[in-house]
């Protein structure tokens, strides 16, 4: 069949119209999305840093959060301008909102226990149960605490040895902080034998406990009976002290009480003395 070459001309021309609009409309399409995908950018990070400079005038809201908070309020912006854009395209939104939100849901079903870890770690840097420099004790787990961050926290022992301990595991039990309220309570106490004199005892742990100055005054340190056994009696002197110098002042005090007792004449009883070792003699058939 012959070719009319004036429908193939009509053809050709109806075919570049066609085109020329639709490189038209997706030149527009594409300016907008360039220009979309700028302004989205310079906007998020316009809210990053307005974000994370807002919550700094918040009184004791921790950095760590703060920079969290101001990440996440960046990428939520660009994830809108991205579906923004491909909307200019005529791409479907909804089906790739719902796609995001099955990624979401699979990746969080997979990493449910990292978020767990994350969930807790923002609880304890909004709550402060304990801060860097505290010595707190959780469950099993106890030391200074020296970094607290959304996966996990560290800590040092009075040893020296390093914990790594997941947030989750410390944010799901009760936790003693040892320098919260900035003093403790010590007690010391020493077994003297029944027949000294239990109020020179008394006066002469008071004493050593009036001569130390990291014993707080208020409230005022006593000195009590604290066990009577048969042959014994023990003395216990309750005071209080500064958390920073709790450790300290508990082995010094320990050691001048031992001494002011010496000095006194208070005696401490001596442990019972062995029982002679009774080799068993083998018998020679």
């Amino acid at each position: 069949m012959p070719i009319d070459p004036q429908n193939a001309l009509l053809s050709v021309q109806a075919g570049l119209a066609q085109l020329s609009t639709l490189i038209v409309s997706y030149s527009f399409s594409a300016i907008g999305a360039v220009i979309l995908l700028v302004v989205g950018y310079i906007v998020a990070g316009l809210a990053e840093r307005s974000l994370y400079a807002g919550l700094g005038h918040i009184s004791g809201f921790d950095a760590t959060l703060r920079h969290f908070f101001s990440k996440i309020a960046r990428y939520a912006i660009l994830i809108l301008v991205v579906i923004m854009v491909l909307g200019q395209f005529g791409v479907q939104t909804a089906s790739i909102i719902a796609a995001i939100g099955a990624i979401g849901l699979a990746i969080g079903l997979a990493l449910q226990g990292t978020l767990q870890n994350i969930a807790a770690g923002i609880m304890l840097l909004a709550l402060r149960p304990f801060r860097i420099g505290e010595y707190a004790e959780v469950g099993a787990i106890s030391g200074t605490i020296e970094e607290i961050g959304l996966f996990a926290t560290r800590l040092r022992m009075l040893d020296g040895v390093y914990i790594l301990a997941p947030n989750s595991t410390l944010w799901n039990q009760p936790v003693r902080n040892y320098s919260r309220n900035g003093v403790r309570r010590g007690d010391i106490t020493l077994t003297i034998g029944s027949w000294n004199d239990i109020d020179l005892a008394q006066k002469t742990m008071l004493g050593v406990a009036a001569a130390e100055r990291r014993v707080r005054r208020e409230p005022a340190p006593i000195a009590f009976v604290a066990t009577v056994g048969d042959s014994t009696v023990a003395i216990t002197l309750r005071y209080w002290t500064s958390a920073a110098d709790f450790f300290a002042t508990q082995i010094d005090l320990t050691k001048r009480a031992k001494q002011s007792f010496d000095t006194e004449g208070i005696s401490v009883p001596a442990p019972p003395p062995e029982a002679p070792r009774q080799e068993a003699s083998a018998t020679r058939q």
